[in-house]
């Protein structure tokens, strides 16, 4: 049994096997396409998790003070 799939980019149906070497995609052009919407942020992982503004505020400003603090010459002249 030969297990087939969909480009993700153009929907053409695609043999999962060593004869399709762009699988999932049917061809280089759309492997090439969809990294491209990947670079561009067309496509995101979803990030279920809430984030509490608060939190978020103090844990930066707590890693401002450490890099500033730090012997670290990206801050100094």
């Amino acid at each position: 049994m030969t297990a087939t799939v969909l480009c993700p980019t153009c929907q053409k149906t695609v043999v999962w096997s060593a004869a399709s070497p762009f699988r999932p995609f049917c061809s280089e052009r759309c492997k090439l396409i969809d990294l491209g919407d990947w670079a561009a942020e067309n496509h995101r992982i979803a990030d279920k998790s809430s984030i509490d503004p608060e939190l978020s505020e103090q844990f930066l400003a707590e890693l401002e003070q450490e890099m500033l603090a730090a012997d670290n010459r990206f801050f100094k002249d």
